[in-house]
């Protein structure tokens, strides 16, 4: 049995995973507490860590099952086969969204300059800086293929 990414429709990370649960399958949607503001109030709700990705670990022969649950769109494919994520690289989002932290900071970096994270919730990957918008830090991950928007 293999991790695998899923790519859902946008907002229904959280109903995918609760489905696939039901169905007897080890899902993992990360999500962090984020607090929300409206004009009459405040609220601290949860929220995909990845917007419109859930994490499966199925096997091989059974991954066509996932496509009978509303809000599937697919699977993330890497050089032409559907991408398999390492159970170290699951196992390191999980723990570290277990811990608080405070801030992250990257510095000095040229576009186009490829790194390794070394603190946060994605502690080991690989990634490349891509630009910078105010208060806004692009990168692209590259074990997942997709970028990333940290807000200072």
């Amino acid at each position: 049995m293999n991790w695998y990414a899923l790519y859902t429709k946008p907002r229904n990370e959280k109903k995918v995973e609760e489905q696939l649960h039901k169905m007897g399958l080890e899902v993992f949607c990360p999500k962090v507490s984020v607090v929300k503001q409206w004009s009459d109030r405040k609220k601290k709700v949860s929220q995909p860590l990845i917007p419109s990705y859930v994490f499966i670990k199925i096997k091989e022969q059974e991954r066509d099952l996932v496509f009978s649950v509303s809000g599937v769109v697919r699977y993330l494919f890497f050089l032409g086969k559907p991408a398999i994520i390492k159970e170290s690289e699951i196992n390191a989002m999980k723990e570290t969204l277990n811990h608080d932290f405070k801030e992250v900071g990257v510095m000095d970096l040229e576009k186009g300059q490829k790194f390794t994270i070394e603190e946060g919730t994605f502690k080991g990957q690989e990634a490349t800086f891509l630009e910078q918008k105010g208060n806004k830090i692009i990168l692209r991950l590259e074990s997942l293929g997709i970028k990333l928007i940290l807000e200072k």
